[in-house]
């Protein structure tokens, strides 16, 4: 079975970790925030540093990469020098993906979307993503006959993204903003426009949207958690992602349950 620990969620700074309970491998995916607060995830969570054999980088923004450099040396004074998956375009990018690479035996593994990654115990399959970014991508994760969905940071959902989420137990799905909250709020014109773009973030609307397509398009499958990923502390409440998503859950008479992760409040489902 898989498991989701979200460290972090949110413009502050994200990480997350996917762990296969019945081989003890993990992959991190992403990591925007410090070493600290990784390695006390990872003890929270009940995991060893030792246990991340790779982590995944779905794209090139500080908020997504910027603890990579710090991050990687206190997981190898741990023991573990995992192998960095990202896409040649992203690499380019980010300077922090670029210094983190400098680490002592840390490896970097190349990925374009549609690729099937294997992280020993799990396989990660990438697609596409729409976000104003080099490259971006999310992934399914697949492990002893288990599935999970992992889409953040995109302005729309992509067909091949719908796809790669259908038949998941659990769906880390963004709902980044309430579009009433993000049109009367402080932001800057520009930077509005920009958040509410096909290359901006899911709104609380549209990943509502994608989950009722999910749920109708698969029967409901076999899913039993959903996660509002991705959270806006300016533009959105908690609550409101997370209800957004457990209303739809309700209305299609569906036992799934819906979480939000947070920016500074680790969550683990599975």
């Amino acid at each position: 079975m898989l498991k989701l620990h979200v460290l972090a969620s949110g413009s502050g700074g994200n990480a997350a970790v996917v762990e296969n309970a019945t081989t003890g491998s993990c992959a991190l995916i992403d990591c925007g925030i410090c070493a600290r607060d990784v390695m006390g995830g990872l003890q929270g969570a009940g995991l060893e540093p030792t246990q991340i054999a790779d982590v995944l980088i779905t794209h090139d923004h500080s908020d997504h990469t910027k603890g990579l450099g710090v991050t990687l040396r206190a997981l190898a004074k741990a023991g573990a020098v995992p192998t960095i998956h990202a896409s040649r375009a992203v690499r380019a990018a980010s300077q922090p993906l670029e210094e983190a690479l400098e680490t002592d035996g840390v490896g970097f593994a190349p990925f374009k979307a549609g690729d099937a990654l294997s992280l020993g115990g799990m396989i990660a399959h990438v697609f596409r993503t729409s976000h104003d970014a080099a490259e971006s991508f999310g992934f399914r994760m697949e492990g002893d006959g288990d599935a999970l969905g992992f889409m953040t940071d995109t302005g729309r959902v992509l067909p091949e993204a719908h796809d790669a989420l259908e038949y998941v137990r659990i769906l880390a799905l963004e709902a980044n903003h309430d579009e009433q909250m993000l049109r009367e709020g402080p932001y800057p014109y520009h930077l509005k426009r920009r958040i509410a773009s096909d290359v901006g973030h899911l709104s609380n609307r549209q990943a509502s949207a994608e989950l009722v397509q999910l749920l109708e398009s698969m029967g409901g499958g076999m899913l039993e958690h959903v996660v509002a990923m991705h959270v806006s502390q300016e533009n959105n409440l908690y609550l409101l992602a997370q209800k957004a998503l457990a209303d739809e859950l309700a209305r299609h008479e569906h036992p799934a349950r819906a979480h939000a992760a947070q920016q500074r409040t680790p969550l683990s489902v599975g």
